[in-house]
């Protein structure tokens, strides 16, 4: 089961690096991220949400491919592949695309909304959904990280450790049993 944890920083690019710091983990298999999303509120207020996977290349991508095999078999049956191939990859890329970008994945969008007003003007946030983590290697790189923890689904115990490890630069390492 995947658990969600958001946190708040009063750098609008803060998340940012988090996030960067936290795909460099991914990549040496410390942590899973099922997805992830920077909300930054700019100086008028307004919020802008940056998603970390690209639904509407996706989409185009996989309907582009599923279109043009499809394409070149419809092409076969009237005796032009070629046609079927460019036709089909062209309709399939243009739905794919159109429903990747109608599609909810992850973290609920409304949820992001209503999170990211609350945070202060200049200042950003970043919601993760974690499949797996290591949870002692993960948080001895964010100790001192200085985040407020806005919402999460972790139980309370955890919840607290991650708490004291945000903000207590000189917090011991983690203990081997605790669970993020």
């Amino acid at each position: 089961m995947s658990e969600l944890i958001v946190l708040g920083f009063d750098d609008a690019d803060k998340a940012d690096a988090v996030l960067n710091r936290l795909v460099q983990l991914e990549k040496e298999y410390l942590i899973d991220l099922e997805d992830a999303v920077i909300a930054v509120r700019d100086e008028s207020g307004k919020v802008r949400l940056k998603q970390s996977v690209n639904l509407t290349a996706a989409g185009a991508a996989s309907g582009g491919l599923s279109g043009a095999l499809w394409g070149s078999l419809v092409g076969l049956l009237f005796l032009n592949p070629l046609a079927g191939l460019v036709v089909g990859g062209a309709i399939g890329a243009g739905s794919g695309a159109l429903a990747g970008s109608m599609a909810d994945y992850g973290i609920d969008d409304d949820l992001m909304k209503r999170l990211a007003e609350t945070i202060p003007a200049r200042s950003s946030a970043l919601f993760l959904l974690i499949r797996k983590v290591q949870p002692e290697k993960v948080l001895a790189e964010f100790k001192g990280e200085h985040a407020r923890l806005l919402r999460t689904s972790l139980s309370p115990e955890q919840e607290a450790r991650l708490r004291q490890v945000l903000v207590d630069e000189t917090s011991p390492a983690p203990e081997a049993s605790a669970t993020v």
